[in-house]
C-alpha cells in the first residue's frame, strides 16, 4: 500500500572533509604554538579553550562514503537529505548520519509451494538482483527494506505462479517451464512495482526451482513419458508412411515389379512392421506364393 506522503531523495548538506581536515590541522597547531606561548603570555590561555571547542566540533562533523553508498542525513528526526558523495566528507555534528548500501543485492528466494493456473500444486524459488534508488524511501517509507524485499518476492512468486500453467502437452499455451525469458519478465516487472514504494528497483530476475510437488511428481512424470511417446509415435508413423509410398511409386515407376491390390496391401503391411517396429526385423524365406 502507497503511503499518503511518499518521501523523495534530495540532495543533503554534506561536503567534503578535506577542507574541515586542514582546518582541524591548523587549530591544533595553533593549539601547540598557544601552549608554547603561554609560558611568557599568561593571557594567551584565554583562546585555548576556544581553540580547543573548535577542534572537537570539526572533528564531530567528519563521516566517510564508499563508492555506491550513501548517507541520509537528519536533524532532530527531520530528513535534510542525502549525500551521495565519497571519501571524507564533512557536515555539522548535529546532523545525524545513517549509512544506506546503494550497491546490488542477491537474494534467492526459499521454495514454496504454489498452485498453478490448472490447480496442480508446484515448488518455486526466484532469484533477484536489486538495489536501492531513492534512499529517502527506503529508509522512511518502509520499517525494514531488506525485510520488505524479502515478503514482496514471496507475494509476486505466488502471483506469477498461479496466472500460468506449469505446462502444457499441446504446447498452445504460455507455461512456467517453457517460457523462461517471457515468465522472468512479468515477474520482474511485479517486482518493480511493489518495491517502487521503498525506492528499491530489480535489475534481473528469475527462477532457481521449479517442479512439481512431490505428491504429484510421480504421476506427472509418467504423463510426460507417455506424451513423449505418443509424439515420437507419431513422428515415426508419418515418416514410415512417407517411406512407403515413395517405395511404391519408384517400384511403379521403374516397372520393377508390377502388384496388385493383395500384394501392394501385403507389402505395405511389411514395410510399415518394418520401420514402426520396436525390434530389428527377421527376415523370412518364402518358398511358395503369397497364394500358397
Amino acid at each position: 500500500m502507497q503511503p499518503s506522503t511518499p518521501s523523495r531523495e534530495h540532495a543533503g548538506a554534506g561536503t567534503s572533509g578535506f577542507p574541515a581536515l586542514a582546518l582541524l590541522l591548523a587549530s591544533i597547531l595553533l593549539g601547540l604554538f598557544g601552549a608554547i606561548v603561554a609560558a611568557d603570555d599568561p593571557t594567551v590561555l584565554l583562546a585555548l579553550p576556544l581553540v580547543t571547542i573548535l577542534g572537537i566540533f570539526l572533528i564531530l562533523g567528519f563521516y566517510k562514503l564508499q563508492p555506491n553508498e550513501a548517507g541520509v542525513l537528519t536533524l532532530f528526526g527531520a530528513y535534510r537529505g542525502t549525500d551521495r558523495g565519497t571519501g571524507l566528507r564533512w557536515t555539522w555534528p548535529w546532523i545525524a548520519r545513517k549509512k544506506v548500501s546503494c550497491r546490488a543485492h542477491n537474494l534467492i528466494s526459499q521454495q514454496i509451494k504454489v498452485n498453478d493456473l490448472r490447480g496442480n500444486p508446484i515448488e518455486i524459488a526466484a532469484q533477484l538482483v536489486w538495489r536501492i534508488t531513492d534512499t529517502a524511501q527506503a529508509t522512511f517509507d518502509v520499517d525494514n527494506y531488506a525485510e520488505f524485499v524479502l515478503a514482496q518476492v514471496e507475494v509476486a512468486v505466488r502471483t506469477i505462479g498461479a496466472r500460468y500453467p506449469y505446462d502444457d502437452f499441446e504446447h498452445k499455451e504460455v507455461t512456467l517451464r517453457g517460457d523462461h525469458e517471457q515468465i522472468a519478465g512479468e515477474l520482474r516487472t511485479e517486482l518493480i512495482e511493489r518495491l517502487k514504494v521503498a525506492g528499491i528497483t530489480v535489475d534481473e530476475c528469475g527462477f532457481t526451482h521449479l517442479a512439481y510437488a512431490p505428491e504429484i511428481a510421480g504421476s506427472m512424470l509418467r504423463r510426460q513419458q507417455a506424451a513423449a511417446v505418443v509424439a515420437a509415435r507419431e513422428t515415426l508413423v508419418l515418416g514410415a508412411v512417407s517411406m512407403v509410398e515413395m517405395a511404391l511409386e519408384q517400384l511403379s515407376a521403374r516397372d520393377i515389379i508390377q502388384l496388385d491390390g493383395e500384394r501392394r496391401a501385403a507389402m505395405v503391411s511389411n514395410l510399415m512392421v518394418i520401420l514402426c517396429g520396436d525390434r530389428e526385423a527377421q527376415p523370412v524365406v518364402n518358398t511358395g506364393s503369397l497364394y500358397q
